[in-house]
C-alpha cells in the first residue's frame, strides 16, 4: 500500500501547531488575560501591563501647584470631593470652600467636570487638598498672558481704586491701572485732593484696557487704558458714524478747547462745536462758556463720514433768545447796549438786558453829521442808550440808532414810556401811605379840573369850614356855582348890606382860581422834572 492508497477514505490530519499554556514560556500557545481585580492592583502598584489598551488605567502623578481636571464625586455643606485620577480623591474644604461664592457652590453638581489647583499631595485624612478658586485664577493668569502676548484689548468694569489708580477685574484677578495709564478723559474728571474725590464716581463704569505687564510670581498685573484707547476709539468712531443722524441730540463731555471751538467726546468719537455754535451770545473764546470736563448737551448738525468728522451745536439745545425779542422789544423803544466791535460800516452793540443779542448801528445812525469812521463818535466797551429802529426775526437781526435817541419826534412817546415804567416800578402803597398822600391827589385833581368846576369845589370847601366867619365868600362861591344867567339876575336885584361893586364878581373868582390852578400845574410839572432828573 502506497501513500496514495492510504490516503483514500481516511481523514487528512492537520499539522500540529505551537500553543502557549499559562505559566509556560513565550512559545507556549495559550496566554491568559488579567482580570479586573488584577489590573486594579497592578495599577496601584505601578505594574500595569504594557500596551495602549491599558493607558487609561495608569494614574498620572500630580504635583503641587498643578492644575488638573476632575469630576465631582461628592458634595456636602462643608466640602466637595473631586476625583482627580489618583488613588486619593481631591477635597475642597475649609478655607478654600469658604472662598467660593454662594452662586458657584449652588451651580456645582455631582458629575460635573471642573479644573482644580493642587495645594498639597495628601493631608492627614488621606485626601488631596485642591482649590477651585485658585484654579480659576490660574486660568485667568493664562488668559492675561495671552492678552499680553497678542496685544488685544480687554473689556471690563472698574471695581475699585486706591491712591495710585483704578482696580479693574480680569476674570478673578485684580488688575491695576496706574493714574498715568488712565485715559485723558478720566484724568480730566479726576479732580480732588483725595482718592475718593478723584475716583469714587467711576466705580462700575465700563473700561477698555490692554495688559502691559504680567508677573505671576509677584502677583502683579498692570493694565493701561491709554494703550487701548486709540484702538477702541477707532472702532467706536466707526460705529458712531454709522448710527449718527443730523438732528440727533447727545450728551457728551468737553475734552479740549481751541481758539476756534470745543471738542466734545460722545462716548468714543469726538465732535467739534464751532465757536459760533457754542452760544447765542457773542463768544470770543470757548472758555467763556465751557471748561474741560463739563458735561454738555449737543445736537448733531453735520456728519462727514468720509473724513470721519462730526459737527455739533450747543446753542441749538439752549433757549432761543429771539423768541423773547418778539415779546419784549418793539420799534422806537430805548435800550441800553454795550459797544463790542467797530467796523467801517458801523458798530455792533450787545444789549445789556440780553447780552446774547447783538444789534448793528449803521454808521449813518451814529451822528447827525457825516463821519468817516465810528471811532469818531463811540469806543469799544462804552454803554449807550440806543433806539430800536428795526427788528428782523427771520434774519435774526436788530437795527439800532444813536442819533435818533434825542430826536424830538419821539420826545412825547419817550416821556410817556418813562412815566409808565416809573409807575410800574413803584411798590404798592399801604393804607397809611394812601391816606397821607390824599392831599396831593386832590391837588392834582384840581389842576386837571376845568376852572368853573374847580371854583365850585373850592367854594363848597370854604362853605363847610368857615361858613360863619366869611359869609360873603359863601355867597360869592354860590354865585360862582350858579349859571351865568342867574348871576346877572342877582346883580340887577337890590342889595341891602353892601354894594355889589365892592364884592368880587364870579368872573374875578374864576380868573383867580384859574391862576392858582396854573401855578399849581407849573409846580407839579417842575417837581416831575426834578424827579426824573434825579
Amino acid at each position: 500500500m502506497n501513500n496514495d492508497e492510504r490516503a483514500i477514505g481516511q481523514p487528512e490530519l492537520e499539522p500540529a501547531t505551537d500553543t502557549e499554556l499559562p505559566g509556560t514560556s513565550k512559545n507556549e500557545a495559550v496566554e491568559q488575560e488579567p482580570t479586573d481585580e488584577e489590573l486594579f492592583l497592578a495599577a496601584l502598584n505601578g505594574d500595569v501591563p504594557a500596551g495602549d489598551e491599558y493607558n487609561d488605567l495608569v494614574f498620572a502623578p500630580v504635583k503641587r501647584g498643578q492644575i488638573v481636571k476632575g469630576t465631582i464625586a461628592g458634595k456636602s455643606e462643608s466640602e466637595i470631593l473631586v476625583d482627580i485620577g489618583v488613588k486619593s480623591e481631591g477635597i475642597i474644604a475649609g478655607r478654600e470652600f469658604d472662598r467660593l461664592e454662594r452662586e458657584t457652590k449652588d451651580a456645582l453638581q455631582i458629575g460635573d467636570t471642573i479644573s482644580v489647583y493642587v495645594l498639597a499631595l495628601e493631608n492627614s485624612t488621606g485626601h488631596v487638598p485642591v482649590s477651585l478658586q485658585r484654579a480659576l485664577e490660574e486660568q485667568d493668569w493664562i488668559e492675561a498672558e495671552e492678552y499680553h502676548k497678542d496685544g488685544a484689548a480687554y473689556h471690563s468694569k472698574i471695581a475699585g481704586y486706591n491712591k495710585g489708580g483704578l482696580i479693574v477685574r480680569v476674570g478673578k484677578l485684580r488688575g491695576f491701572v496706574p493714574a498715568s495709564q488712565v485715559s485723558r478723559e478720566r484724568q480730566i474728571r479726576s479732580t480732588g485732593s483725595t482718592p475718593e474725590e478723584r475716583w469714587s464716581e467711576m466705580i462700575g463704569e465700563e473700561i477698555v484696557v490692554k495688559v502691559i505687564e504680567v508677573d505671576r510670581a509677584r502677583n502683579r498685573l498692570i493694565l493701561s487704558e491709554r494703550a487701548a484707547a486709540k484702538e477702541w476709539r477707532a472702532i467706536r468712531r466707526t460705529e458712531l458714524l454709522a448710527s449718527l443722524e443730523v438732528g440727533q441730540v447727545h450728551t457728551g463731555r468737553v475734552i479740549s478747547l481751541a481758539d476756534f471751538g470745543a471738542f466734545v467726546d460722545l462716548g468714543g468719537a469726538d465732535g467739534l462745536v464751532h465757536l459760533s455754535e457754542l452760544s447765542w451770545e457773542h463768544v470770543s473764546h470757548p472758555k467763556e462758556v465751557v471748561k474741560i470736563g463739563d458735561e454738555v448737551k449737543v445736537e448733531v448738525i453735520n456728519i462727514d463720514r468720509e473724513r470721519q468728522r462730526i459737527g455739533l451745536s450747543r446753542k441749538k439745545c439752549l433757549d432761543d433768545p429771539w423768541d423773547t425779542i418778539v415779546t419784549m422789544y418793539k420799534l422806537d423803544q430805548l435800550v441800553q447796549a454795550t459797544i463790542t466791535k467797530m467796523t467801517k460800516f458801523g458798530v455792533f452793540a450787545r444789549l445789556v438786558e440780553h447780552p446774547e443779542i447783538e444789534g448793528l448801528i449803521h454808521i449813518s445812525e451814529l451822528a447827525e453829521r457825516r463821519i468817516e469812521h465810528p471811532r469818531e463818535v463811540v469806543e469799544e466797551g462804552q454803554v449807550l442808550t440806543l433806539r430800536v429802529i428795526r427788528i428782523d426775526t427771520e434774519r435774526r437781526r436788530i437795527g439800532l440808532s444813536l442819533k435818533q435817541v434825542a430826536s424830538e419826534e419821539y420826545a412825547e412817546a419817550d416821556w410817556r414810556e418813562i412815566l409808565e415804567t416809573e409807575n410800574a416800578d413803584e411798590p404798592e402803597a399801604t393804607a397809611a401811605e394812601v391816606s397821607a398822600a390824599e392831599p396831593s391827589t386832590e391837588m392834582v385833581s384840581e389842576v386837571e379840573t376845568p376852572a368853573g368846576e374847580m371854583a365850585a369845589e373850592e367854594a363848597d370847601a370854604e362853605d363847610d369850614t368857615s361858613a360863619e366867619e366869611e359869609p360873603p365868600a359863601v355867597e360869592v362861591a354860590s354865585e360862582a356855582e350858579a349859571p351865568a344867567g342867574d348871576v346877572v339876575a342877582e346883580e340887577d336885584a337890590p342889595v341891602d348890606e353892601k354894594p355889589l361893586a365892592e364884592e368880587p364878581s364870579a368872573e374875578a373868582v374864576s380868573e383867580e382860581v384859574v391862576a392858582e390852578a396854573a401855578s399849581a400845574e407849573a409846580v407839579t410839572e417842575q417837581a416831575s422834572q426834578n424827579g426824573n432828573g434825579s
